[in-house]
């Protein structure tokens, strides 16, 4: 993502849509982060299909909605496939903040797992399922923080409370990951669960780094000036996908740094690329020119799934598409007209979990869904 941590008002997903559409040059977020609508966006905001498999999309069978009601983003498998950890908001029910959930996939009862204070983004599981870890601004002030100010342009806020911590499903157990000032965010596992993958700014950019489950041990694996985040490792765990931007030139690099410096940022364009597990070999993958992220390996380790807003870059339509790891091969999963996005392959490799606008009541309303994967 991966979707990220960014206005608080739809989720990562909405956040993209509607960032992408504004941007003014190449160039978004961390998975999770929620967004409204900017002001100076022309036009009305596509209406949401229903709550069904559209024809074109092959891949699926059995569509299960798995949330209703409010933003709800981020779901991520646990290692045995019963459960989901999720991100969620709803106004409607005094849940102002993105809090993490558990949903248990065969019951469909969700329950929340962290504490209520601040804003939370991207949880994981790990420890054998027993734990998760996600980020939260709550170490730095109970309250929701606030949103930017948009009067010189649409951002999205690098909140610098967002800490990474982890717990047990019942609360206990809390440890804080990282003690660093600035964003820490977008965390994630390897398949053997002794690293942890994540984003940072504490080097003064929007880095991906690795530690060890506890914190320790902490290795810097991209270098290069932009935004490089929504990391998630390979099921042989050799290999890392993200997705990043570039600046063409100075000046937007430039722009770019002074917003970050002051905690924001003004999404773009973004491509999917892929390093080995040590931050070599780093080769990218998409040449669409949009706001490509959320990416996933496929089960076969070759090819990769992600949310994509191609081809029309400065729409909201985002939907799911798989590419060779060589770039070749593009194929389009989803033909929702509105947003799908943060997809998510079981561990045995037979369902998709995803988040999508489709059947939504009310605007920005996100939920999760599963389906069987067909080949």
């Amino acid at each position: 993502m991966r979707a990220n941590p960014l206005v608080p008002a739809l989720l990562a997903a909405a956040a993209l849509a509607a960032a992408a559409a504004t941007s003014e040059a190449p160039g978004s977020t961390t998975a999770g982060e929620a967004a409204r609508t900017p002001p100076s966006h022309p036009g009305a905001p596509p209406l949401a299909g229903p709550a069904v498999i559209h024809p074109d999309e092959r891949h699926f069978r059995n569509l299960r909605q798995l949330t209703r009601g409010g933003e709800n983003a981020e779901g991520y498998w646990g290692p045995d496939g019963r459960q989901i950890v999720y991100q969620r908001r709803n106004g409607a029910e005094g849940l102002d903040c993105d809090q993490e959930f558990v949903l248990d996939v065969e019951t469909g009862k969700s329950r929340r797992v962290s504490d209520g204070r601040g804003r939370t983004t991207c949880g994981y599981f790990y420890d054998r399922g027993r734990r998760v870890l996600y980020a939260t601004t709550g170490l730095a002030a109970a309250a929701c923080p606030p949103p930017p100010d948009l009067s010189k342009g649409y951002t999205w806020p690098m909140y610098e409370g967002y800490d990474i911590v982890s717990q047990s499903l019942d609360g206990s157990g809390f440890r804080r990951l990282t003690d660093t000032p600035g964003y820490d965010a977008e965390a994630t596992l390897s398949p053997d669960g002794k690293t942890v993958v994540f984003t940072s700014v504490r080097d003064g950019d929007l880095e991906i780094y690795t530690m060890a489950t506890d914190g320790s041990n902490v290795r810097r694996l991209t270098h290069e000036p932009g935004y490089d985040g929504g990391p998630f490792f390979s099921h042989d765990g050799k290999r890392i996908v993200y997705r990043r931007d570039a600046y063409p030139d100075e000046s937007s690099l430039a722009r770019y740094r002074e917003l970050l410096a002051r905690h924001l940022y003004r999404p773009g364009v973004l491509e999917i690329w892929v390093m080995d597990a040590d931050g070599g070999n780093k080769r990218q993958v998409t040449r669409l020119g949009a706001a490509s992220f959320a990416p996933y390996f496929h089960p076969d380790d070759h090819r990769i799934i992600f949310a994509s807003n191609h081809p029309e870059p400065r729409g909201r339509n985002f939907d799911l598409y798989l590419v060779d790891d060589d770039g070749t091969g593009l194929e389009r999963v989803t033909t929702e007209p509105t947003f799908d996005g943060f997809p998510m392959f079981s561990p045995d490799g037979k369902r998709l979990v995803f988040a999508s606008n489709r059947g939504g009541t009310t605007p920005g309303e996100t939920n999760l869904f599963l389906v069987d994967w067909v080949e």
